[in-house]
């Protein structure tokens, strides 16, 4: 073992009578504590935020969606898709084995109207295939609707906000119009009230049957909008999309079919929530870069703190022939007690807060500024590693300048300092 890690062991933080600089180097600690509790608690909460608003993302909307790229067909106001021609041969392909879910959709303005009141909405009908899991789960009353049976046509659901603007409740009747060349009306019944705490959804869409708006479109029951597709690998949906538009491409020109097909994924389709939420990283780097400020100058001080607390030790070493590097490194040693003892405290209560929240939500958001009623956390452990080691190496960086000032001590003055 080195000498200067042999002393460095046996010496206390704050002096031989461990009394005087006690005081300052517990703030020294306290200091180093709370900005690593904040380091934690930024990245935890921004993981978690990120992770619950992309995931009612990717609920709310199709991952890929597959659409007629003509803009009008047959002289009506929307392009559709015949899924007799798409799904088929998707989930003939290999590509089906990634994927969760295949649904034929069809959306259209609406307005709902009551006796007393009315809202515009877009009406979404869905086939047998969708994925109801995500709704279920946000269901504030009632049940999803029964769109397996065409007699039932007529069930929605709708979103909590919607029910209160209109006064609905569960089993409450309402008139849907569709304004086209003409208007159509068809009486939907509620099922179901849910709340998702995305606004901009909960504000537009009911969901139900698409054999409403097949009807009063006037279409096949295998036509619709779009084809909805849910991945189960969501990270490589763009991928996934790009290949889905490949089998497409490839069999409209097999067939020489004069229909072309865009296929777009979720992050193309809600690019201004992600470019939001990339600039939430910007923020934790920003409150990382402060925090370690922060740090570097609380260690600074620790460390002077130590040295002039061994000045006399300082003299000893060099009379008997210690360098100026050996004494430095001792003191960097020394201080890095400091490091490792901020860094379990700061470890314990930042994730002891995170996890506390993680699992009782004691910490309340607004959810329609937010779209989360509670602060999410996510604890990343690659990430908390990664800034535990970030910590002990800026720690140690820092150190390398301040220690210089053992050089400056005069070997005839140490020892007589008192």
């Amino acid at each position: 073992m080195r000498f200067e890690l042999f002393i460095a062991r046996r010496l206390k933080l704050g002096g031989s009578d461990d009394r005087s600089a006690a005081p300052n180097l517990t703030i020294a600690v306290i200091g180093m504590v709370l900005a690593i509790v904040v380091m934690i608690l930024s990245i935890t909460i921004v993981c978690g935020f990120k992770s619950e608003v992309k995931n009612k993302i990717y609920n709310l909307d199709s991952h890929i969606k597959v659409t007629n790229s003509a803009v009008l067909v047959n002289g009506s106001n929307y392009s559709t898709v015949d899924a007799n021609d798409v799904v088929p041969l998707i989930r003939d392909n290999a590509i089906a084995g990634n994927l969760a879910a295949i649904s034929l959709i069809a959306e259209k303005p609406a307005i709902l109207k009551t006796a007393d009141d009315f809202k515009g909405i877009v009406y979404r009908g869905v086939d047998s295939c969708f994925d109801w899991h995500f709704y279920e789960q946000s269901l504030a009353a009632g049940r999803v609707p029964a769109v397996c049976d065409s007699a039932n046509a007529g069930e929605v659901i709708v979103s909590q906000k919607v029910a209160s603007q209109l006064r609905l409740n569960v089993g409450d009747k309402v008139l849907t119009y569709f304004i086209d060349e003409r208007v159509r009306v068809r009486r939907s019944l509620i099922v179901g009230i849910f709340a998702t705490d995305f606004d901009e959804f909960d504000d537009m869409f009911i969901l139900g049957n698409i054999a409403a708006l097949q009807s009063v479109n006037g279409w096949e029951p295998n036509v619709g909008t779009y084809v909805g597709i849910n991945t189960h690998r969501i990270d490589e949906v763009q991928d996934e999309a790009y290949d889905i538009y490949k089998l497409l491409m490839n069999d409209a020109m097999e067939k020489e079919s004069p229909i072309l097909y865009s296929v777009s994924d979720t992050t193309r389709n809600n690019v201004s929530y992600f470019s939001w939420l990339d600039l939430l990283d910007m923020n934790v780097v920003i409150i990382i870069i402060l925090m370690t400020v922060v740090s570097a100058f609380t260690l600074i001080a620790g460390l002077l703190m130590i040295v002039l607390e061994r000045i006399n030790m300082i003299g000893i070493l060099k009379t008997i022939g210690a360098t100026n590097g050996a004494v430095r490194r001792i003191f960097i040693y020394l201080t890095q007690k400091l490091i490792f003892k901020s860094l379990f405290y700061g470890n314990v209560l930042g994730l002891g807060l995170a996890l506390l929240q993680q699992h009782f939500h004691f910490l309340k958001l607004d959810a329609e500024s937010y779209y989360i009623s509670f602060v999410p956390v996510e604890i990343n452990w690659l990430y908390i590693v990664a800034l535990n080691v970030g910590v002990i190496v800026v720690s140690y960086l820092t150190l390398l300048a301040p220690s210089m000032i053992v050089s400056s001590i005069k070997l005839s003055k140490s020892v007589k300092f008192e």
